[in-house]
């Protein structure tokens, strides 16, 4: 299990297929790995709550997944060019300019 949370109003894409339930339709929906959303709610259990939205910005389901099941996006890099905090249990990338 991953020891950190995504943090809240982070963009996360889905690793695993998951089922949800449509806001308004009440139908029965299947997220597919890669679909994208938002999360909106971290649990101490290692949970985070996720709304997933059309491209309009609509949202049509949201469920609980756990933090293993989410990959955290990134639209920008770092301010300072280091690797984003989040990434830790990622190794950062190697320093082309660094010397042995």
């Amino acid at each position: 299990m991953m020891s950190d949370l995504p943090p809240m109003h982070a963009t996360v894409a889905l690793l695993e297929d998951a089922r949800a339930t449509h806001f308004e339709s009440g139908e029965p929906v299947l997220l597919r790995r890669g679909d994208i959303g938002t999360v909106v709610m971290l649990y101490q259990d290692g949970a985070c709550e996720v709304e997933v939205s059309e491209r309009s910005g609509r949202a049509y389901a949201m469920l609980p997944l756990a933090a293993d099941n989410l990959l955290v996006l990134h639209d920008a890099p770092a301010r300072d060019g280091a690797y984003p905090a989040d990434r830790l249990d990622h190794p950062a990338p190697a320093d082309p300019d660094a010397g042995p």
